[in-house]
């Protein structure tokens, strides 16, 4: 029986082959399409949501029930002695209290841990390769889980809107706001901290703020991060929700621009999609930790 498995959600936005790669098990999440549940990656595609989206259709995210999360665990816990379960951060969704608490009761207490990494989809994906590592070196969950843990806050996320309507839909922005923004050709660069989703600068045009935003990473990297980044500890990261030709055009403007052979590279989760819509890039950074 192998020892450890991973477990996660869809608003990782782990890539199938990634999710191969680490082999770990991802529970499909819920959204509601003016009212119809649609599953992530089972009757909803990324296509059909930025489809429904796009159309003007009502779409907000939901969490798994506890019936669906136990089931996960079940069937990991038939061939594996351990669960690391990782949902999206505590202060994102309430998927981690529900987690957290069915982890306590039996048949899980002791064998499920629930870690709250505050991250979602690549940073989250980073977090997974760090996880699988660890079990590679022998930690067991409760160890990985506290690494994991300690690690929250030794990352760095920008994300460029291409459009201010969504912001507008989630009451982040006035209506006349959104309509100056969009005339002046305004592109809104938010910050993921953790748990946390907020504002950071704006300008004018995707390319410049393509630019500002690797900028304003290399300045994170040689500054709040230049000893693990001259130790080789920093991964670089990079999302989107645009199409596979323009995120392979992004990935290599980072690599060419912070002269970088690897970015790791996920979709935005369409959880975090709901609220940047299509056309957003986001760049990033994460610590590895020393133990791995």
């Amino acid at each position: 029986m192998s020892k450890i498995q991973i477990t996660t959600d869809s608003h990782t936005s782990l890539t199938a082959a990634q999710a191969e790669r680490l082999g770990a098990a991802v529970l499909p999440m819920p959204f509601y399409i003016d009212g119809v549940c649609g599953y992530e990656g089972v009757d909803l595609t990324r296509e059909m949501f930025f489809e429904k989206l796009n159309s003007g259709a009502e779409v907000t995210t939901s969490q798994a029930s506890p019936a669906e999360v136990t089931a996960l665990w079940d069937e990991a816990l038939k061939t594996h002695d351990q669960v690391l379960h990782f949902p999206i951060s505590s202060g994102l969704s309430g998927s981690y209290a529900v987690a957290r608490a069915l982890s306590q009761d039996e048949p899980y207490a002791g064998r499920v841990f629930v870690v709250d990494t505050g991250r979602v989809a690549t940073p989250q994906v980073s977090s997974l390769f760090d996880a699988a590592a660890l079990i590679e070196k022998g930690y067991d969950a409760a160890k990985i889980r506290d690494i994991l843990e300690a690690e929250r806050d030794n990352m760095s996320v920008y994300i460029a809107v291409d459009t201010l309507e969504y912001l507008h839909r989630g009451g982040r922005i006035s209506g006349a706001a959104a309509a100056v923004g969009t005339l002046l050709h305004v592109k809104p660069i938010l910050k993921l901290g953790v748990g946390r989703l907020e504002a950071f600068s704006k300008m004018r045009g995707m390319a410049r703020a393509k630019s500002m935003m690797i900028e304003t990473l290399r300045h994170d990297l040689e500054t709040t991060f230049a000893d693990a980044y001259a130790r080789g500890e920093m991964r670089i990261l990079a999302a989107t929700s645009t199409t596979d030709e323009q995120t392979a055009a992004w990935v290599e403007e980072i690599r060419r621009e912070l002269s970088v052979d690897d970015v790791l590279c996920a979709p935005l989760s369409l959880g975090v999609c709901c609220h940047t819509g299509g056309g957003a890039v986001a760049i990033g950074c994460a610590r590895i930790p020393t133990e791995c």
